[in-house]
């Protein structure tokens, strides 16, 4: 069961109150019915006049008495409104069932307490379709007192789970903030009327994951932020003017009404990409000395990889659920997954990488402590953000990566079961299935001539350089710079990034430079 609460509030309660006895939009209201409220359901259903019409005065006028009493004491949008609704295949609920889960709900948010009806505040259930209900209350109390609405929609969640396990509803994930916040109706349309395949804070989201995953400290996560042209706005602290205490991300040509940029911030995304948050992730971690890699060092990073992750799948199965360290380890798998998908370009491990993300969060934003095993799998996604090369050749080495976080993806859903975490399990084998269709070859391909390397991966958020493409020899004839020698030819230039801009990092419409503290040293594109 899903309860869902309309923000924001209403100022009027006449007009809502209007359309839930209506038709509806496409005429799909049928028996609308007052179900409970504060007062039997008997009292409170409006009136049917001669004409067949209703009488909504008595109802109406009940409901707006106790706001008329607080005046400009009360709220200024006082109407709450929260719909429950059944999934597809469960089974009918009575008039009887659906009062008693309106009640719970109001209870369990302070609104109208079990025996305190008439102190509390005035509210209605309205049902007027099958498989859901429509709670309307005005946010003012008979006692002549203000409500408080605190934590609302984790109480409302509290009650739908109650109602599932007392009726045999199908279950839902719990509201511990493990699942990323999802682009509201106008992020989305918004989005499809410009022609994009997702909505920015779903883009922003993967970039800033992927640049905190490859890096160690503040300055690479933001220097990856630039190589990703993405925006960003720094927050500094009042009392420490250099010390950064926030940040906002934006893309390019995502402007609002006022022709800026839409700016999220790092909690806006996810619960575990705050600032104080990223910090502690970075906390004691140092990246590897840049150097150049031949091509068996590169393929010992892909094997040195692959072992972590099959080393982390042994580590999770071997542990018991509530252990710290198989939940270091389910989160340090993201970093390899958002790295993995960067440096392969594959949008089928971004997706992987993205269904996966809610299966490794621990619950309400919390950092698991950093474990020995997780360490492992932190080193092998920061090593291969700082030394890999897309190649032309797809050996087998990046296929086993991918095979064994898939494993390990599958001993995290494991995880998940045993933990009674279904929505972060299923997150995990969706995950799990994605990962596997990236690594099974397609049917009846040929061998075929090894694509050229990118410049810019994917949807990363980070851009790793070409390596330098060896010229083909090429048989000739006798007398044409011998038979088993290749004519002399000037070396491929290596394909360089497009040089970007440096990075706004802006405060409330004014740029600002970063402190010494947060630039590289030695960047090329020093961000401001």
């Amino acid at each position: 069961m899903i309860g869902k609460i309309t923000t924001p509030r209403g100022e009027r309660v006449d007009p809502l109150i209007y359309y839930l006895y209506g038709p509806g939009r496409y005429n799909e209201h049928t028996d609308p019915h007052v179900v409970a409220g504060w007062r039997h359901p008997a009292e409170l259903e409006p009136a049917l006049r001669e004409d067949g019409t209703r009488d909504f005065r008595t109802l109406l006028g009940l409901l707006k008495q106790p706001q008329a009493a607080l005046g400009k004491w009360g709220y200024a949008r006082p109407v709450w409104h929260c719909s429950l609704r059944t999934a597809p295949g469960d089974k009918l609920l009575s008039d009887d069932e659906w009062a008693a889960i309106a009640h719970d709900v109001m209870h369990r948010t302070g609104l109208s307490r079990y025996g305190q009806e008439d102190d509390g505040v005035r509210w209605v259930a309205i049902r007027h379709a099958g498989d859901h209900v429509h709670i309307v209350a005005m946010l003012a109390r008979q006692d002549r007192t203000k409500p408080s609405v605190h934590n609302e929609r984790y109480r409302v969640r509290d009650a739908c789970l109650a109602a599932e396990q007392r009726y045999g509803l199908r279950p839902t994930a719990p509201a511990d903030r493990t699942a990323p916040r999802s682009p509201s109706r106008g992020e989305t349309e918004k989005a499809t009327r410009r022609g994009l395949p997702e909505a920015p804070r779903v883009t922003l989201r993967r970039q800033v994951t992927t640049a905190a995953a490859a890096s160690a400290t503040a300055t690479e996560f933001f220097t990856g932020l630039d190589q990703a042209g993405v925006l960003v706005r720094l927050r500094y602290s009042m009392k420490n003017p250099g010390q950064v205490t926030g940040y906002a991300v934006a893309l390019p040509g995502d402007t609002g009404t006022d022709g800026g940029p839409v700016w999220y911030g790092g909690g806006k995304l996810a619960a575990d990409l705050t600032w104080p948050r990223l910090c502690q992730r970075w906390t004691g971690l140092a990246r590897p000395a840049d150097h150049a890699l031949t091509a068996a060092e590169r393929n010992a990073w892909w094997e040195h990889a692959a072992r972590a992750a099959d080393q982390a799948a042994a580590h999770i199965r071997a542990l018991a659920g509530p252990d710290p360290a198989a939940a270091d380890v389910a989160w340090a798998a993201s970093d390899t997954l958002h790295v993995a998908a960067a440096m392969l370009g594959s949008r089928i491990l971004a997706q992987a990488a993205d269904a996966y993300d809610r299966a490794a969060r621990a619950p309400y934003g919390r950092i698991p402590q950093p474990t020995p095993a997780g360490n492992r799998l932190r080193q092998a996604a920061r090593i291969m953000a700082a030394f890999a090369y897309l190649t032309g050749d797809r050996t087998l080495n990046p296929i086993i990566l991918i095979t064994r976080l898939a494993a390990l993806a599958e001993a995290v859903a494991e995880l998940r079961d045993s933990q009674q975490r279904a929505a972060q399990a299923a997150a995990a084998r969706a995950a799990a299935e994605r990962l596997y269709a990236a690594a099974r070859p397609t049917p009846g391909a040929g061998p075929q001539a090894p694509p050229r390397a990118r410049t810019t991966v994917g949807l990363a958020a980070t851009s790793f350089p070409a390596p330098p493409v060896p010229p083909r020899p090429r048989q000739r004839g006798p007398g044409q710079h011998g038979a088993d020698q290749a004519p002399p030819r000037p070396a491929r230039r290596p394909a360089q990034p497009r040089p970007r801009g440096p990075t706004r990092l802006t405060l409330t419409g004014t740029a600002h430079r970063v402190p010494a503290a947060v630039r590289a040293p030695g960047t090329a594109a020093a961000i401001r």
